[in-house]
């Protein structure tokens, strides 16, 4: 029985881009992942594999990039309409186009009203946490007689856009990476803290306040440290906690490097200063430590998977 040609469509899915807006020292995100597919005068590529009309996915990856810089990014919606459009009318096998977006929202991190050790707190314009995406985890452990509460959260995603550098690292034959002194520093925190009430003797601690304050001040912590590691800003963080909460001992984090590497647009003849970046989920580099009390043994176990 012959067969024929049914519906079809190509293109590059899962783009993710983030564009920075810098409006001096305030500055916005928009992180998207765009998704494009085409569909039009393509029989030939299937039946022959002619790809005369074939505009190579790599280019529509391309193009999400590039109009990121041209176009900026609005709404998701009115991005998707400049790609469609671009792509249906620039390519004339070409006539549909398919432009798929998530948005994923961030909001901008309250600093605190004191000023830290680097930044003035209301200088901070350039941090942000994405809206929806934490969850508040807890373990509590009873024996009889003592408590162990082991409390904190996972998937809390951060980012400055600004004030964070790596340099003069180790380097061998094998290292390729760039120092960097003025990067996107972004992470998804996991961070698990343990209280130091034991007993139905001592005063139980408010624990929805202190759930409040701890997530505030590492918040803050992020904020305003002027990052040259990501472990810096790491043990930034567990010390405001502990310096702040007399009712935590201890505080152990996970925390991946997400990476935002700067898109090359020149080979479009677009200069990208810092604006328009490729967000890489995979590899990343894993960032993990234990913040403690001076005199404090640690409790936490090391691998927080089951927590």
């Amino acid at each position: 029985m012959p067969t024929i040609l049914g519906q079809n469509q190509y293109g590059k899915a899962e783009n993710r881009v983030v564009k920075i807006t810098r409006d001096g020292d305030t500055h916005h995100i928009k992180d998207l992942n765009v998704s494009v597919a085409l569909s039009g005068d393509m029989d030939d590529v299937h039946y022959s594999g002619s790809n005369a009309n074939v505009l190579p996915t790599d280019t529509t990856k391309n193009t999400v990039f590039a109009f990121a810089k041209e176009h900026g990014i609005e709404s998701a919606e009115q991005f998707g309409i400049h790609l469609a459009r671009h792509f249906v009318s620039s390519q004339e096998p070409i006539h549909r186009a398919r432009i798929r977006i998530e948005e994923y929202s961030w909001e901008r991190i309250a600093t605190s009203d004191g000023n830290s050790k680097f930044i003035g707190a209301d200088e901070v314009r350039h941090s942000f946490a994405r809206k929806g995406m934490e969850t508040r985890v807890s373990q509590i452990t009873y024996d009889g007689d003592n408590w162990e509460v082991i409390s904190g959260l996972k998937d809390l995603t951060v980012m400055n856009s600004t004030n964070s550098e790596f340099w003069g690292y180790v380097k061998d034959k094998y290292t390729t990476l760039k120092e960097a002194y003025d990067r996107i520093l972004a992470t998804d925190v996991s961070a698990r803290w343990r209280y130091n009430w034991t007993s139905d003797e001592q005063r139980m601690p408010n624990w929805e306040k202190s759930y409040e304050q701890a997530r505030k001040h590492m918040l803050h912590a992020f904020a305003e440290t002027y990052s040259l590691s990501l472990q810096q800003t790491l043990y930034q963080m567990g010390s405001r906690i502990i310096n702040s909460r007399s009712e935590i001992d201890e505080i152990r984090f996970s925390l991946p490097n997400n990476h935002h590497f700067l898109v090359d647009l020149e080979p479009f003849g677009l200069k990208n200063d810092n604006e328009v970046y490729f967000a890489a989920d995979r590899p990343y580099g894993l960032i993990e430590a234990t913040v403690l009390r001076d005199g404090v043994e640690p409790k936490i176990p090391v691998d927080m998977t089951n927590l």
